[in-house]
């Protein structure tokens, strides 16, 4: 399968305006010219979506219901030698909801960041430490949250580290 993106100047400084292969459009810009996100941001960006996209489908197919969903990623970056890679990334997710299943959580946030999110798996095949963590939100208890799993860096499947040892044999 071939994705295709085409980053054309705009002759302003270092904005560029990027088109995908489905057709979409956004602009990229360095801090400078400031109108739009940052390459580097958009790594986070897909991490973000790559996850959010996974986990709730497999929520669905659970039948789980959240009443509201977020996920929260946060990077930093090695400040030299060029390039400034990724060095710590975490991954929180966000649920609010009335009775959701704890394990079920857990479970799908071990399958997106082991078996089928694309940027974690390129993410996690360079520098970057990956830190999935998890926060439910339900009304009337106290929040419930911890680490599920850590990918990379240069991890591969055989070798994560599952902090909980339900997960690994569930």
């Amino acid at each position: 399968m071939i994705k295709t993106a085409r980053a054309r100047h705009s002759g302003q400084g270092l904005r560029f305006a990027i088109r995908t292969g489905s057709g979409h459009e956004f602009v990229v810009d360095d801090v400078a010219g400031d109108t739009g996100p940052r390459p580097a941001e958009l790594l986070l960006a897909a991490q973000a979506a790559c996850t959010a996209f996974d986990v709730a489908s497999i929520l669905a197919k659970k039948r789980q219901e959240v009443v509201s969903y977020e996920v929260i990623v946060t990077g930093e970056q090695r400040d030299a030698p060029h390039p400034h890679v990724f060095e710590r990334i975490d991954v929180l997710h966000e649920l609010w909801a009335r009775e959701i299943d704890t394990t079920a959580v857990r479970r799908s946030i071990e399958l997106s960041a082991t078996r089928y999110c694309t940027a974690t798996a390129m993410l996690s095949a360079g520098p970057a430490e990956i830190h999935h963590r998890y926060a439910i939100h339900r009304v009337g208890a106290a929040t419930e949250g911890g680490e599920v799993v850590v990918t990379g860096p240069h991890t591969d499947p055989d070798a994560l580290v599952v902090e909980d040892p339900q997960l690994a044999r569930a």
